[in-house]
């Protein structure tokens, strides 16, 4: 597994409170946003696309039910990448992942968008971004994608799904196949009444970011797995929503898998059982976290998060009833 290291930021402590603090004899390589090249895994390279980052809602706010304790015995590492102590903050990312080879350009998620009315999600409303401009200095034009994977069916996934042209939102890579999984287009969709009529936003995310590709025949709908390619599979990981998928990466014997919103914070982590404010099966949700981990763990995959700030990807290891970074590992950051 090749990494950027140009920056060791090793951390460890001496903790013997599995239930607060975990052991971290973590490793800090290339730093999100330092020099250095590409994640490489066996025969494909990983570009990280960052949209935003920074101070995004207060940390018991993002994972309700994760004490204090949790926060602050593990400062040491959580701040200032992943939490801001002075105000109390979850630091977090909007990012999309790109992952070339093997004669495939695949785009794992497509952020936030521009110019979305989003009046439920202020940080997403009207918000403006250069992500075509950092696709294109990562190599990547929207004509040289070949598949887009949306985990997941809310705002900050698919929003550069389309692009407005003319006042009309038309597919932004138009050669590319998008995968969205069936049952969040059933669930957010017409025929769920855009998730049960419960928010405005849904509608609005569904009509300008969904229902162009599939009035352009651009939509693939699909269920537990789905394979790609050889090297990339998709499978369900419900609870965060309905359709909630990961994606696993297996090329060259090096494995890792992209969780979208299992997890939001490395709180999560050390505790699998804290969900975010934004899964709508908390049950389920944990479940399917324990597992995702579990499997990472034991298999070495390589877990890279939708929203993690800092590097932006990491292996884990267990850890009593829980988990701990072993490695942080990081592409350069497209910003």
């Amino acid at each position: 597994m090749t990494r950027n290291t140009d920056t060791d930021h090793g951390a460890t402590d001496g903790a013997t409170d599995s239930t607060t603090k975990r052991a971290t004899e973590a490793t800090e390589v290339g730093e999100a946003g330092e020099g250095g090249g590409n994640l490489r895994l066996g025969e494909v390279e990983i570009i990280r696309v960052l949209e935003w980052q920074g101070p995004f809602a207060p940390a018991r706010g993002l994972v309700p039910d994760s004490p204090e304790r949790l926060w602050r015995d593990n400062e040491d590492w959580l701040a200032p990448r992943h939490w801001q102590p002075e105000g109390d903050l979850a630091v977090m990312a909007l990012q999309s992942w790109v992952v070339r080879g093997a004669g495939l350009t695949v785009l794992i998620d497509t952020g936030v968008g521009a110019g979305r009315e989003r009046p439920g999600e202020p940080h997403f409303h009207h918000r403006e971004s250069d992500f075509l401009g950092a696709l294109a200095r990562a190599g990547v034009r929207p004509g040289d994608v070949d598949v887009v994977v949306n985990t997941h069916l809310h705002a900050d996934h698919v929003g550069w799904n389309t692009m407005d042209r003319d006042g009309a939102w038309v597919p932004t890579f138009p050669r590319a196949r998008y995968l969205v999984p069936a049952a969040d287009d059933l669930h957010f969709g017409p025929r769920g009444d855009y998730g049960g009529g419960v928010r405005v936003d849904d509608r609005l995310i569904y009509e300008d970011s969904v229902a162009p590709l599939h009035r352009a025949g651009l939509v693939d709908l699909w269920e537990g797995r789905h394979r790609i390619a050889e090297h990339l599979t998709l499978e369900s990981a419900p609870g965060h929503t309905p359709g909630s998928s990961v994606l696993r990466l297996d090329s060259g014997g090096e494995r890792a898998v992209f969780v979208g919103d299992l997890l939001h914070s490395p709180v999560q982590v050390l505790d699998p059982t804290h969900n975010s404010c934004f899964c709508m099966d908390p049950g389920q949700a944990v479940a399917t976290r324990r597992a995702i981990l579990t499997r990472a763990a034991a298999e070495g995959e390589l877990v890279l998060p939708a929203h993690f700030g800092g590097a932006g990807a990491l292996e884990v290891r267990a850890d009593g009833d829980g988990f701990a970074p072993a490695r942080w590992a990081g592409p350069a950051t497209r910003p």
